[in-house]
Protein backbone atom coordinates (compact mmCIF):
# COMPACT_ATOMS: atom_id res chain seq x y z
CA UNK A 1 0.00 0.00 0.00
CA UNK A 2 0.75 3.62 -0.49
CA UNK A 3 1.29 6.11 2.35
CA UNK A 4 -2.38 5.98 3.08
CA UNK A 5 -1.74 2.45 4.35
CA UNK A 6 -1.25 3.83 7.95
CA UNK A 7 -5.08 4.46 7.79
CA UNK A 8 -5.97 0.50 7.05
CA UNK A 9 -6.09 -2.00 9.45
CA UNK A 10 -3.80 -4.68 10.32
CA UNK A 11 -6.61 -7.61 8.40
CA UNK A 12 -7.91 -4.81 6.45
CA UNK A 13 -4.04 -5.15 4.73
CA UNK A 14 -3.83 -8.58 4.79
CA UNK A 15 -6.58 -9.07 2.95
CA UNK A 16 -5.89 -6.27 0.44
CA UNK A 17 -2.36 -7.67 -0.22
CA UNK A 18 -3.77 -11.02 -1.61
CA UNK A 19 -5.41 -8.76 -4.34
CA UNK A 20 -2.02 -8.28 -6.18
CA UNK A 21 -3.54 -8.92 -9.47
CA UNK A 22 -6.15 -7.29 -11.36
CA UNK A 23 -8.02 -10.67 -12.36
CA UNK A 24 -7.67 -11.58 -8.08
CA UNK A 25 -9.50 -8.05 -7.54
CA UNK A 26 -12.29 -8.79 -9.98
CA UNK A 27 -12.52 -12.20 -7.88
CA UNK A 28 -12.81 -10.42 -4.95
CA UNK A 29 -15.83 -7.81 -6.05
CA UNK A 30 -17.61 -11.04 -7.69
CA UNK A 31 -18.26 -13.17 -4.28
CA UNK A 32 -19.69 -10.04 -2.43
CA UNK A 33 -23.22 -8.20 -2.42
CA UNK A 34 -24.26 -6.01 -5.26
CA UNK A 35 -26.27 -3.21 -3.12
CA UNK A 36 -28.13 -0.93 -4.42
CA UNK A 37 -27.83 2.29 -1.59
CA UNK A 38 -27.42 5.51 -2.88
CA UNK A 39 -24.67 6.82 -0.81
CA UNK A 40 -21.25 5.92 -1.61
CA UNK A 41 -18.57 4.86 1.14
CA UNK A 42 -14.82 4.37 0.93
CA UNK A 43 -13.36 1.32 -0.23
CA UNK A 44 -13.00 0.08 3.69
CA UNK A 45 -16.72 0.01 3.89
CA UNK A 46 -16.60 -2.35 0.63
CA UNK A 47 -14.20 -4.99 3.17
CA UNK A 48 -16.11 -4.43 6.36
CA UNK A 49 -19.87 -4.98 5.23
CA UNK A 50 -18.80 -7.01 2.14
CA UNK A 51 -20.91 -5.04 -0.46
CA UNK A 52 -20.86 -2.65 -3.55
CA UNK A 53 -22.42 -0.98 -6.20
CA UNK A 54 -20.84 -0.12 -9.04
CA UNK A 55 -19.22 3.22 -7.90
CA UNK A 56 -17.87 1.75 -4.65
CA UNK A 57 -16.58 -1.66 -6.45
CA UNK A 58 -14.72 1.03 -9.03
CA UNK A 59 -13.28 3.05 -5.92
CA UNK A 60 -12.04 -0.62 -4.19
CA UNK A 61 -10.57 -1.59 -7.75
CA UNK A 62 -8.68 1.52 -7.73
CA UNK A 63 -7.35 1.61 -4.66
CA UNK A 64 -6.12 -2.22 -4.95
CA UNK A 65 -4.58 -1.24 -8.58
CA UNK A 66 -2.52 1.83 -6.78
CA UNK A 67 -1.43 -0.65 -3.81
CA UNK A 68 0.04 -2.69 -6.82
CA UNK A 69 1.80 -0.14 -8.70
CA UNK A 70 -1.09 1.02 -11.47
CA UNK A 71 -2.33 4.71 -11.27
CA UNK A 72 -6.12 4.43 -9.24
CA UNK A 73 -8.38 5.48 -12.60
CA UNK A 74 -11.77 5.60 -12.83
CA UNK A 75 -13.50 5.79 -16.07
CA UNK A 76 -17.83 6.43 -16.78
CA UNK A 77 -20.04 4.58 -19.15
CA UNK A 78 -23.07 7.07 -19.88
CA UNK A 79 -26.37 5.45 -21.03
CA UNK A 80 -29.88 6.12 -21.83
CA UNK A 81 -32.77 4.71 -19.81
CA UNK A 82 -30.17 3.20 -17.86
CA UNK A 83 -27.65 3.72 -14.96
CA UNK A 84 -24.24 4.88 -15.90
CA UNK A 85 -21.88 2.40 -15.02
CA UNK A 86 -17.78 3.29 -13.74
CA UNK A 87 -15.22 1.18 -14.11
CA UNK A 88 -11.67 1.34 -12.53
CA UNK A 89 -9.24 0.76 -15.73
CA UNK A 90 -5.59 0.05 -15.64
CA UNK A 91 -2.62 0.04 -18.80
CA UNK A 92 -0.58 -3.06 -18.68
CA UNK A 93 1.94 -3.01 -21.75
CA UNK A 94 0.20 -0.29 -23.06
CA UNK A 95 -2.77 -1.68 -23.24
CA UNK A 96 -6.36 -1.32 -21.39
CA UNK A 97 -8.09 -3.39 -19.29
CA UNK A 98 -11.00 -2.77 -16.66
CA UNK A 99 -12.50 -4.30 -13.47
CA UNK A 100 -16.17 -3.53 -12.24
CA UNK A 101 -18.69 -4.21 -9.79
CA UNK A 102 -21.93 -4.91 -11.68
CA UNK A 103 -25.43 -7.03 -11.26
CA UNK A 104 -25.12 -7.70 -15.04
CA UNK A 105 -22.47 -10.37 -15.48
CA UNK A 106 -21.91 -9.10 -19.01
CA UNK A 107 -20.09 -5.59 -17.71
CA UNK A 108 -17.16 -6.70 -15.40
CA UNK A 109 -13.51 -7.17 -15.95
CA UNK A 110 -11.91 -6.46 -19.25
CA UNK A 111 -8.47 -8.06 -20.23
CA UNK A 112 -5.84 -5.56 -20.88
CA UNK A 113 -6.08 -6.06 -24.58
CA UNK A 114 -7.61 -2.78 -25.68
CA UNK A 115 -5.23 0.10 -27.06
CA UNK A 116 -7.37 3.07 -26.69
CA UNK A 117 -10.33 3.46 -23.87
CA UNK A 118 -12.53 3.97 -26.81
CA UNK A 119 -11.89 0.61 -27.75
CA UNK A 120 -12.09 -0.73 -24.18
CA UNK A 121 -15.89 1.39 -24.00
CA UNK A 122 -16.84 -0.28 -26.94
CA UNK A 123 -15.87 -3.71 -25.69
CA UNK A 124 -19.03 -2.85 -23.16
CA UNK A 125 -21.50 -2.04 -26.20
CA UNK A 126 -23.49 -5.10 -27.18
CA UNK A 127 -23.72 -6.37 -23.98
CA UNK A 128 -24.86 -2.88 -22.01
CA UNK A 129 -28.41 -3.11 -21.98
CA UNK A 130 -31.40 -2.65 -19.75
CA UNK A 131 -34.69 -5.51 -18.43
CA UNK A 132 -36.63 -4.97 -21.54
CA UNK A 133 -33.33 -5.53 -23.82
CA UNK A 134 -32.43 -2.02 -25.24
CA UNK A 135 -29.19 -1.24 -26.41
CA UNK A 136 -28.22 1.55 -23.90
CA UNK A 137 -24.59 2.76 -23.99
CA UNK A 138 -23.77 5.93 -25.32
CA UNK A 139 -20.79 8.10 -24.17
CA UNK A 140 -17.20 7.43 -22.69
CA UNK A 141 -15.23 9.70 -20.22
CA UNK A 142 -11.87 10.83 -19.55
CA UNK A 143 -10.38 8.64 -17.04
CA UNK A 144 -10.82 10.34 -13.08
CA UNK A 145 -7.15 9.88 -11.23
CA UNK A 146 -7.75 9.57 -7.65
CA UNK A 147 -4.27 10.35 -6.46
CA UNK A 148 -5.77 13.80 -5.87
CA UNK A 149 -7.67 12.33 -3.39
CA UNK A 150 -5.44 10.81 -0.99
CA UNK A 151 -4.68 13.71 1.57
CA UNK A 152 -8.34 13.00 2.07
CA UNK A 153 -7.94 9.33 2.59
CA UNK A 154 -10.53 8.84 0.29
CA UNK A 155 -9.84 4.84 0.54
CA UNK A 156 -10.26 4.63 4.25
CA UNK A 157 -12.88 8.27 5.25
CA UNK A 158 -16.05 7.51 6.78
CA UNK A 159 -17.43 10.90 4.37
CA UNK A 160 -19.93 9.85 1.50
CA UNK A 161 -17.85 10.33 -1.50
CA UNK A 162 -20.14 11.47 -3.36
CA UNK A 163 -18.63 14.21 -4.85
CA UNK A 164 -15.85 12.31 -6.58
CA UNK A 165 -19.01 10.81 -8.46
CA UNK A 166 -19.84 14.27 -9.60
CA UNK A 167 -16.51 15.33 -10.63
CA UNK A 168 -16.66 12.40 -12.45
CA UNK A 169 -19.92 13.58 -14.29
CA UNK A 170 -18.84 16.43 -15.34
CA UNK A 171 -15.51 15.17 -16.83
CA UNK A 172 -15.68 16.01 -20.53
CA UNK A 173 -17.49 12.03 -22.13
CA UNK A 174 -17.22 11.13 -25.84
CA UNK A 175 -19.74 9.79 -27.78
CA UNK A 176 -19.34 6.08 -28.72
CA UNK A 177 -22.41 5.48 -31.74
CA UNK A 178 -24.19 8.50 -33.45
CA UNK A 179 -27.99 9.33 -32.99
CA UNK A 180 -28.83 7.38 -36.51
CA UNK A 181 -26.97 4.62 -35.59
CA UNK A 182 -28.69 4.86 -31.81
CA UNK A 183 -32.10 4.59 -33.64
CA UNK A 184 -31.58 1.57 -35.66
CA UNK A 185 -30.31 -0.74 -32.72
CA UNK A 186 -31.53 -4.62 -32.60
CA UNK A 187 -33.02 -5.22 -29.21
CA UNK A 188 -30.93 -7.67 -27.04
CA UNK A 189 -32.38 -11.62 -27.27
CA UNK A 190 -34.34 -12.58 -24.34
CA UNK A 191 -31.49 -15.51 -23.59
CA UNK A 192 -28.86 -12.90 -23.12
CA UNK A 193 -30.71 -10.66 -21.07
CA UNK A 194 -31.67 -13.83 -18.85
CA UNK A 195 -27.43 -14.70 -18.85
CA UNK A 196 -26.90 -10.94 -18.05
CA UNK A 197 -28.87 -11.18 -15.08
CA UNK A 198 -28.37 -14.66 -13.61
CA UNK A 199 -27.19 -13.79 -9.78
CA UNK A 200 -28.43 -10.32 -10.39
CA UNK A 201 -30.18 -8.61 -7.04
CA UNK A 202 -33.64 -6.82 -8.34
CA UNK A 203 -33.45 -4.45 -6.08
CA UNK A 204 -30.59 -2.61 -7.76
CA UNK A 205 -32.15 -3.23 -11.84
CA UNK A 206 -33.11 -0.05 -13.43
CA UNK A 207 -36.02 0.42 -14.40
CA UNK A 208 -36.43 1.76 -17.75
CA UNK A 209 -39.18 3.20 -18.82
Amino acid sequence: MNKSSKNWKADELALLNELNHPMKIQQYLDTIEYDSKSDTRSPRYVLIEKSAHCFEGALFAAACLQSIGYKPLILDLRAVNDDDHVIAVFQKNNYWGAIAKSNFTTLRYREPVYKTLRELAMSYFDFYFNTAGQKTLREYSSPLNLKQYDDINWMTTDADLEYIGDKLDNLKHYPLISNKAASELSEVSSYLVEAGLMGSNPEGLFKPE
